[in-house]
C-alpha cells in the first residue's frame, strides 16, 4: 500500500512536465492560383478547408473557413520549369472568416525562414506535379511567436511544365506550439523530485528493517 501511494505521489509531481511537450496546430487549404516568375512564387485565393488544434480545439472542416496566401523571395537556384529554390523572406498569412468557431481576421502572419524548395515530380505516365515546401516563423493574432512548415501540391500540369500559373490541389501547414518553463521553475521542480526521492529511500529502508 505504501509503495502504491509513493508511486501516485511521484506521478502527480511529474504530470506537469507533460505540458512542456508542446502541441500542434494544423491548417489544410485547397484551390487558389499559384503564380511565379524569377522574382518569386505567390499564392492567392486559396481556401482553408480544415483547421485542427487551434486554441486547443479539435478538427473543424468546411468549404471555406478562411484564406491562406503567401509569397516567397527571389528564385535563387534552378528554374520555374524544372524545379529549384527560392530565397527566404516574403510573407505568409492565414486568415479566418468567423465561421464554425474559427476566429475572424488574421490567425497567423509571418514569413519563410529558409530556402523554399520547388520540386518537379514526373509521374509514370509522363505528366507533372510540383510541390512547394518551406519553413515558417511568425506570430498568432495574440502576438505569440510560433514556427512551422508548409507543403503545397499543385494540380497535375499534364505533360507540359509550369508556365507561370497553376492551381493548388491541396496544402498543409503545421505549427508546433510549446510552453517552455523558466529555469527557476525547472529548478524548483527538480529539487522537489529529489526531495521526494530522498524521503522514499528512507521510508523503504525503514520498512525493510
Amino acid at each position: 500500500m505504501f509503495k502504491k501511494s509513493v508511486f501516485l505521489t511521484i506521478l502527480a509531481l511529474t504530470i506537469p512536465f507533460a505540458a512542456f511537450a508542446g502541441s500542434s496546430v494544423d491548417f489544410t487549404n485547397s484551390g487558389g492560383t499559384l503564380s511565379g516568375t524569377s522574382t518569386g512564387l505567390s499564392l492567392s485565393g486559396s481556401s482553408l478547408i480544415a483547421v485542427d488544434g487551434l486554441n486547443g480545439g479539435g478538427l473543424i472542416t468546411g468549404n471555406d473557413l478562411g484564406t491562406l496566401s503567401f509569397s516567397t523571395g527571389d528564385l535563387s537556384t534552378g528554374s520555374l520549369q524544372m524545379g529549384g529554390t527560392f530565397a527566404a523572406g516574403g510573407v505568409f498569412n492565414i486568415t479566418g472568416n468567423g465561421s464554425s468557431g474559427i476566429p475572424t481576421g488574421t490567425i497567423f502572419s509571418g514569413s519563410f525562414t529558409g530556402p523554399v524548395t520547388w520540386t518537379l515530380i514526373t509521374l509514370a505516365n509522363g505528366t507533372h506535379n510540383y510541390t512547394l515546401t518551406g519553413s515558417l516563423t511568425g506570430t498568432w493574432s495574440d502576438g505569440t511567436t510560433v514556427s512551422g512548415a508548409t507543403v503545397q501540391l499543385t494540380i497535375n500540369t499534364g505533360k507540359g511544365f509550369f508556365n507561370g500559373s497553376t492551381t493548388i490541389s491541396s496544402g498543409d501547414t503545421n505549427f508546433t506550439t510549446s510552453t517552455v518553463p523558466e529555469p527557476g521553475t525547472l529548478g524548483l521542480l527538480g529539487t522537489g523530485l529529489v526531495g521526494v526521492a530522498s524521503i522514499v529511500r528512507r521510508k523503504l529502508k525503514s520498512a525493510i528493517v
